[in-house]
């Protein structure tokens, strides 16, 4: 299945009113089984893009779409479930729950969809942690380090398994090793099957990357999607 985006266009007003253009007219496929990275200097809208796949922010114009779904149409409820069920997130500033632990904060999505921990997931986060290196500690997640909250936040994203991984500098905060251990294991889940869009500054994971999408003030660089 493919994430795809429309000739999106989206602004909004900062302080002075004036009107910003986070994305003018990007069009974009986000296939199962590709790794792509999207590129481009600070600024020029990859974070807008990646929020408006997810359905966080809504375009004026064009649509994004999962399959069928026009995930854009969605009322902002129903947004919220399909983004639950269908994507896993690693935001910038990795949006942990300060006063949970690291397996508090993995487990977090599960508990939004049932009051009761589905039988086995309490075992895939442990597992989840566990390969992501991040030390068995009690207490809040402040205390750990920025690369080992990162950590966290992507064993986050990837407990309910879906089809769909979209992070936001998910590398930025690692030292060498572990950001090309984190680089490696998004490339083998877009080889089993899962649509993986990344935005990087890191040169590591763009040389993992089977496509490579280049934005420059909110729109895609003519011959910039390349194919490996």
């Amino acid at each position: 299945m493919t994430l795809a985006a429309h000739a999106l266009r989206l602004s909004f007003s900062d302080s002075g009113a004036s009107s910003i253009h986070a994305l003018d007219d990007v069009s974009a496929q986000f296939a199962a089984g590709e790794l792509t990275v999207i590129v481009g200097p600070s600024g020029s809208g990859k974070s807008s893009l990646l929020q408006a796949l997810a359905g966080i922010v809504l375009p004026q114009l064009g649509q994004i779409t999962f399959g069928a779904t026009v995930v854009n149409a969605l009322p902002e409820s129903q947004r919220d479930a399909w983004r639950l069920k269908h994507c896993g997130m690693v935001f910038q500033d990795f949006r942990l729950i300060d006063e949970l632990d690291a397996l508090g904060n993995v487990l977090l999505p599960a508990q939004f969809q049932s009051a009761r921990l589905p039988k086995g997931l309490l075992a895939r986060a442990q597992q989840l942690l566990e390969q992501l290196m991040v030390p068995r500690r009690r207490g809040s997640v402040a205390r750990l380090s920025r690369g080992e909250q990162q950590r966290v936040a992507l064993a986050r994203a990837l407990l309910l398994d879906p089809p769909l991984i979209l992070a936001d500098e998910p590398t930025a905060s690692l030292d060498a090793e572990n950001g090309q251990r984190i680089a490696m294991s998004l490339k083998v889940l877009a080889k089993e099957g899962k649509v993986v869009a990344i935005v990087s500054h890191d040169d590591k994971v763009v040389a993992l990357a089977d496509r490579v999408v280049t934005l420059k003030a909110g729109r895609i660089q003519s011959g910039s999607v390349v194919s490996r």
